[in-house]
């Protein structure tokens, strides 16, 4: 696999911990939230930074450096999370998606200099971080063309100092005593002190230069303080004045004493992929006290100041002190529950998408072969056979568990929405709440793909148009912060999906001034509410005032249809002037295999998906009633619904007209019900569904085409497009204009 490869591999993974730290977002924001979620971003972000570095994206590992650094201190403790801190690190996400798209279309990198300087301050306990900041020196590297990927290290060192100040000021006496020469530590090292193994003495001493190549002292300190590390001595003589100090230079040692029960392995470990530093490891500090492990380190609320370099190194003294004497304080203040084994995780492998696809194409041409089997053997009198009806339940099975592959949970399309209402709030000053439901639904792939824009246009009309101000919605009697919901679930072999609002609903009698104005209806038109709400996905058709980079310009809801109307599916509205508004797309599950009921009409075989129908009958004496020249309607227990006679509909020249004589399928469409006259019904079977657009061209009213058993080529009915042919066909000059 070449690198190029490799490298598609890891922006697969971006997207996968870019959802991932949406979804725990959801979870932060709605105060929901565990030291799980807080681990997992930082997770996210920390995989992110090696794939950066790995593939030589350097803006994307400097800022996902300084991004890991306020993460690792919310972890540790050292930090709380505040409604502040929650804004910064989701802002912080919004640039990194940036970032990242900057990475995978090999664009220009976003100026991250102001949120770097957030994440700075942040990172120094500066909860109300600065809106706008002078450039951060990663930003004056990347123009010089110099080596940025550790620029904002020593920034974050810096930023730290107090910290470990803070903790040596609670690990080491107040009174500590002259460091003994080195030969004596040598002497005292090698002194017994008890016939339990000595604890291990790490000395770790950074290069000046460390910082340089990503070195993080304080991160391997946190790390040894897991497995139960105490700070017992740092040597800070090579510290200069506080003026001379210089931010991108090493200038501390530490002498850290773990537990003999660690394992040395273990303890190497944490050094393995650290350069510029120098480790020493060896049996010299005496049996700690504390046996079980520490947790990460805290930060300290008044921080000791530092005014000159005087050295504030611990002699191992624990190794002669008196077996009472009180061992030195461990980095963390407090321990932390044990926690519980992770819990297993599914394994996974990634599979080329073609490859799948060809794999869905094969299943559906074994779907064809066991229908042309089942035919042969019924012709020949052998249907009945069990190994028939074994092969049949088989092929089902398999076809559904290939489907399943291809399915997604709606989450990767939901996990786009949080940001696009932030964008949304920032454009237009509404304060707006999202409810996400349903996001673990499960849909084909294909739908997942194209319902994203849909999608996008209808939750931006929905903020734009939908949601009033903060003002005007606390003079209406309403909370000044407005809900949008979106919601996905199953219903009747398809899926839902739902974008409400509590807003102000559509304006019925401006929507119908604006399309006189337009000419997208007649001045005389006589229109009901549904018709008039139709309008709104009129192209060309806007309601807005003005064009603005969020409408005006009257193509989003015209996409909306045609979009949703090429997945197969169809779009609904209910609205209540000043209480909102909804709109629900009703999908297929599936594109590629679809259970039908095959009915003849004249000569010709068609095939009506069942997700469609509710019925199917032989009209009684006195069901039928004739309107007009050739109109009818079906009296199905008290409601009456249109008849369409599927002959007429699509320019056939056979086919039955006549109700009496004929089968009529009750059909529920974008229009409300309908019934459908056939000449009668043949099958119900499964069938595969081959694009009439990839192998002729798109047809009107119907949605397909699929071979029979016996080798016949059966067309599918689109059946909203059936029937809203017919209410056209119906409607006086001035309604036929306006649909």
């Amino acid at each position: 696999m070449d690198l190029d490869a490799i490298q598609q591999i890891f922006f697969q993974e971006c997207e996968e911990g870019l959802a991932g730290m949406e979804g725990a977002f959801a979870a932060l924001r709605s105060d929901q939230y565990d030291a799980e979620t807080i681990n997992g971003i930082f997770r996210a972000v920390h995989s992110i930074k090696g794939g950066a570095g790995a593939f030589g994206h350097e803006r994307l590992q400097a800022y996902t450096h300084q991004y890991e650094t306020l993460l690792d201190l919310l972890r540790s403790g050292a930090l709380t999370l505040t409604p502040a801190l929650t804004n910064l690190i989701v802002a912080a996400f919004d640039m990194l998606a940036d970032h990242v798209a900057a990475a995978r279309d090999s664009g220009e990198a976003p100026d991250d200099a102001v949120m770097l300087a957030r994440l700075i301050a942040a990172a120094n306990g500066d909860d109300e971080a600065p809106a706008a900041a002078p450039a951060a020196p990663a930003a004056e590297a990347a123009s010089a063309g110099d080596e940025i990927a550790f620029a904002v290290a020593p920034v974050d060192l810096a930023n730290d100092f107090d910290d470990l100040m803070a903790l040596l000021d609670d690990v080491t006496p107040a009174a500590a005593p002259a460091a003994p020469a080195e030969a004596d530590l040598a002497v005292a090292a090698d002194e017994p002190v008890a016939d339990a193994p000595r604890d291990w003495l790490v000395h770790f001493r950074p290069t000046p230069n460390a910082l340089d190549n990503g070195g993080e002292p304080l991160l391997l300190l946190r790390e040894l303080a897991r497995m139960g590390g105490r700070v017992v001595a740092c040597d800070t003589s090579s510290l200069p004045p506080l003026a001379s100090i210089d931010p991108e230079v090493a200038y501390l040692a530490w002498e850290i004493a773990v537990p003999a029960s660690v394992d040395e392995d273990d303890i190497r470990s944490v050094f393995e992929f650290t350069d510029g530093c120098a480790v020493s490891l060896s049996r010299g500090a005496a049996p700690s006290l504390a046996s079980p492990p520490a947790p990460a380190p805290e930060r300290v609320a008044a921080p000791v100041p530092v005014a000159a370099p005087t050295p504030v190194a611990a002699a191992p003294a624990a190794a002669k002190a008196p077996a009472k004497a009180p061992a030195p304080a461990p980095i963390a203040a407090a321990a932390k529950p044990v926690p519980a084994p992770p819990a297993a995780v599914g394994q996974t492998i990634r599979v080329d998408l073609d490859k799948l696809d060809r794999l869905v194409n094969l299943v559906g041409e074994l779907v064809i072969t066991q229908a042309m089997l089942a035919q042969r053997l019924s012709e020949n009198n052998m249907a009945g056979i069990s190994e028939l009806t074994d092969l049949d339940h088989l092929t089902r099975e398999l076809q559904e568990s290939t489907m399943a592959i291809r399915a997604q949970p709606m989450k990767t399309v939901f996990s786009r929405v949080p940001r696009i209402i932030r964008e949304l709030e920032g454009e237009t000053g509404k304060r707006v709440r999202l409810d996400i439901e349903g996001e673990m639904t499960e849909v084909d792939k294909t739908v997942v793909e194209r319902i994203g824009e849909p999608l996008t246009h209808l939750i931006r009309n929905a903020v734009d148009h939908g949601l009033e101000t903060p003002e005007e919605r606390l003079a209406a009697g309403k909370p000044a912060e407005g809900v949008v919901t979106l919601s996905a679930a199953h219903h009747s072999g398809r899926i839902v999906i739902t974008v409400s609002d509590d807003g102000r609903g559509i304006d019925r009698a401006r929507v119908r001034a604006k399309a006189v104005e337009r000419g997208i209806i007649l001045p005389d038109a006589v229109l009901s509410d549904e018709e008039i709400d139709n309008l709104i996905f009129a192209p060309g058709f806007s309601t807005a005032a003005t064009v603005s980079n969020i409408s005006g310009r009257g193509v989003g809801m015209d996409v909306v249809r045609k979009n949703v109307q090429a997945l197969g599916g169809r779009i609904g509205i209910q609205s209540k002037f000043g209480s909102g508004s909804s709109f629900s797309l009703s999908l297929p599950l599936t594109l590629a295999v679809v259970d039908g009921m095959i009915v003849t009409v004249g000569d010709q075989t068609f095939v009506i998906p069942l997700s469609h129908i509710v019925e199917s009958l032989r009209p009684t004496d006195g069901a039928v009633t004739a309107i007009g020249v050739d109109g009818a309607v079906l009296d199905v227990r008290g409601a009456y619904v249109p008849i369409y006679p599927v002959a007429e509909q699509l320019g056939l020249g056979g086919g039955e007209r006549d109700p009496a004589n004929a089968v009529l399928i009750v059909v529920e469409a974008d229009h409300g019900q309908a019934a459908l006259l056939v000449d009668s019904i043949q099958d119900q079977r499964q069938v595969v569904v081959k694009s009439l657009e990839a192998n002729y061209q798109a047809i009107d009213g119907l949605a397909g085409a699929t071979i029979l058993g016996d080798g016949r080529v059966a067309l599918i009915i689109d059946v909203d497009a059936l029937t809203a042919h017919r209410v056209r066909a119906a409607r006086p000059p001035a309604l036929a204009h306006a649909a």
